[in-house]
């Protein structure tokens, strides 16, 4: 069964989360330490070949303006890269807020700041995904 693939990309790591085989709904899998492209794209992917990975969400950062600001540049060049790699569909979802929204519900559940710290990109690339799947519906 195919499914799709979201990521989180940051500088320090990248955040990934899986869709389960009907495309309803978004697990977190793991955080990714940055160590440079060749080897994120090499744990990436195992990811991939691990789930059968079809299609892949990334998050890109907008400026609430929406504009696309330097951190969003980075992320629009990573997903070149990954683009060579892959022959898989890469779509970019606008990813404004969602560190925010997974950073709260993180607080609500009352985890302590250093997990917070090792689980917010998984949980905000579980969000990147579950709005588009949501989305694509």
């Amino acid at each position: 069964m195919k499914r799709i693939m979201g990521l989180d990309v940051g500088d320090k790591t990248i955040g990934v989360a899986v869709s389960d085989p009907l495309g309803i709904t978004s697990q977190g899998v793991t955080t990714i330490r940055r160590k440079g492209i060749k080897s994120d794209i090499e744990e990436l992917k195992s990811i991939v070949e691990e789930y059968c990975i079809e299609k892949v969400v990334i998050g890109l950062p907008k400026n609430m303006n929406n504009t696309i600001g330097p951190q969003g540049e980075k992320v629009l060049k990573f997903s070149e890269k990954f683009k060579e790699k892959f022959e898989l569909e890469i779509i970019l979802q606008d990813e404004r807020l969602t560190t925010v929204s997974a950073e709260r519900v993180l607080i609500d559940a009352d985890v302590s700041r250093k997990k917070r710290k090792d689980v917010i990109d998984k949980v905000a690339a579980t969000y990147i995904l579950q709005s588009y799947l949501d989305r694509s519906k």
